[in-house]
Formats: structure tokens, C-alpha cells, sequence
């Protein structure tokens, strides 16, 4: 099945968003979300939702490193799923230029987050991005 490139990943955001929330497996959490049915699941989406808590020590250390208004758990966590989706993206996918996972995350806080959330993502992006610690 063909989903584009936002559909995966809006797809891996919500994957991601319910992890935060839950000790299950990945796999767990996947074949939920499949019997529910709400979005579409491709490999793609397995593939990202996976790395994502594969590095999310690493991260999360980068989410630390780059937000000087909150320490990691103070970030909400909707913030938090967007962020690590980001930085995954602009770290570890060929793909997808930093200034597009920026861009993407911005408008993922925009319609899921609280307008204040809109500008804490771009700012921790933006300092990342600036630094030019990507790949």
C-alpha cells in the first residue's frame, strides 16, 4: 500500500505520540493500531516508528542539548513525539533535508499542539539546525 511522504509520516507522529503513553512492545502498538484501523500502516511507517525508539536516547539527548527553557521531562509529550520524529528524520533519513523535518514538525505542532508548542519545536530545530550537528 502507497502512502506519501506526510502520510508516513503523521502515521509514525500518532505510533510514536501512543507510545509515549504505553509500556508496550513496538510490534504491540503497531498491531493495535492496524486492528483499529484509523490510519494506515506501511512498512515505511514500522521501519520509522522502530528507529525512532531505537535512538530515542540519543534523541532525546539532542532534544536536551537544544531546549534551554525545559529540561526533557518537562516537555509535553506531544512535543516530544514531534521532536524525536524530526530529529530522526534529519538524522537518519536520506530522504529528507533538515530544513523539510522542520517544517513537516512545525505544521505537526501546529495542528495537533497548543500555539505556544508551534514555536518551542521550531525553536529547538532551529538551534539544531544552526549548530550544524546534523548527519
Amino acid at each position: 500500500m502507497s502512502l506519501n511522504r506526510r502520510e508516513v509520516r503523521e502515521a509514525v507522529f500518532i505510533l510514536s505520540f501512543e507510545k509515549l503513553f504505553r509500556d508496550d512492545s513496538e510490534d504491540d502498538i503497531i498491531a493495535v493500531a492496524k486492528e483499529i484501523g484509523d490510519f494506515r500502516i506501511n512498512g515505511e511507517v514500522e521501519r520509522n516508528f522502530k528507529g525512532i525508539f531505537e535512538k530515542s536516547a540519543e534523541l532525546d539527548s539532542i532534544i536536551s542539548r537544544y531546549s534551554d527553557k525545559r529540561s526533557i521531562d518537562r516537555i509535553p509529550k506531544i512535543n516530544l513525539a514531534i521532536l524525536r520524529l524530526a530529529l530522526y528524520e534529519a538524522k537518519y533519513d536520506d530522504k529528507v533535508p533538515v530544513n523539510v523535518a522542520i517544517s513537516e514538525a512545525v505544521a505537526l505542532a501546529g495542528k495537533y499542539a497548543q500555539e505556544p508548542d508551534v514555536a518551542f519545536v521550531n525553536g529547538v530545530l532551529g538551534a539544531y539546525s544552526r549548530s550544524g550537528d546534523e548527519k
